[in-house]
């Protein structure tokens, strides 16, 4: 299974601001997460893929076939769980799961099955029977995720799912959708890069609507082998870091002193200073800023 991005524009204001420009990608069966900003465009590029946007140029194809020919053939291989929203307040859990799961043509039977099983997967048993305007905002991320599961999708495309979900509920569901992943494209946007650094098959980056890096997580960590610096300072000596505007990536107080995580292409000429090794966060700050 393919599916082929290929020269994917989308512009806004009669064309004078693109969200994205010319992203190209072929995807197979895995976990790709996909890293950037707010406004980097991840959320347009989703939407363009689910078919809630048109692009306005390029092409996106499955095993070959353009999704536009594909139409409903396309949706019924498709999950989508969007950025947290309103959803239908006065329903229960069961219900909303009920009621999308007739939305995807699901049958009686088949439903059921769907939705005893993701209630357990997404831990929300004790709950399915309460109306949403009672969840927290956790239990509404897992809600979405489970509705984005109910015609075990192919393809599944997933906005920042552990958005809101405290530590033991993020790794619960980081777990599970590597577990999933195998038969599945899984596109997983988040600004949580531990959501992806240990997950992901490859690393997708975008900023003002590019894809700025591509690869996995070692391939990329490669770019900066040698430029993540661990600084320490006395707190005077802090300040010229601030002032001449270093990447800096974490900040601890330690005996007196202040120790500093920096990101540079130049080795840090103030206080004491050893080469570390880098993380995604440090790419994801160096790529970025």
């Amino acid at each position: 299974m393919e599916l082929k991005l290929d020269g994917i524009r989308k512009s806004y204001n009669r064309g004078k601001t693109y969200a994205v420009e010319d992203f190209s990608v072929d995807l197979t069966p895995g976990i790709y997460g996909l890293l950037g900003p707010n406004g980097a465009g991840k959320s347009t590029l989703m939407n363009i893929i689910t078919q809630n946007l048109n692009a306005d140029e390029g092409t996106i194809s499955l095993d070959g076939v353009e999704i536009t020919k594909l139409g409903a053939e396309y949706r019924k291989v498709l999950g989508y769980m969007p950025q947290q929203q309103g959803i239908y307040d006065d329903f229960t859990g069961e219900m909303f799961l009920w009621y999308m799961a007739a939305l995807k043509g699901l049958g009686k039977k088949e439903a059921k099955q769907k939705i005893d099983e993701l209630f357990e997967v997404v831990n929300l048993q004790e709950a399915r029977h309460k109306k949403m305007k009672t969840y927290s905002g956790g239990m509404k991320q897992r809600i979405l995720i489970a509705q984005a599961l109910l015609n075990d999708p192919k393809i599944l495309i997933m906005d920042e799912p552990t958005a809101g979900l405290d530590p033991k509920e993020r790794i619960r569901i980081r777990n599970f959708i590597s577990d999933i992943s195998k038969d599945k494209i899984v596109l997983l946007a988040t600004h949580v890069v531990s959501d992806v650094e240990f997950i992901a098959k490859e690393i997708l980056v975008m900023n003002g609507g590019y894809a700025i890096a591509r690869g996995t997580t070692q391939e990329l960590l490669g770019k900066i082998e040698d430029k993540v610096f661990e600084v320490l300072v006395t707190p005077e000596e802090q300040g010229y870091y601030d002032k001449e505007e270093y990447k800096i990536s974490n900040v601890a107080q330690t005996l007196g002193k202040v120790s500093l995580r920096i990101v540079s292409d130049t080795i840090p000429d103030v206080g004491q200073v050893r080469n570390v090794s880098p993380n995604l966060e440090d790419l994801y700050l160096y790529l970025v800023g």
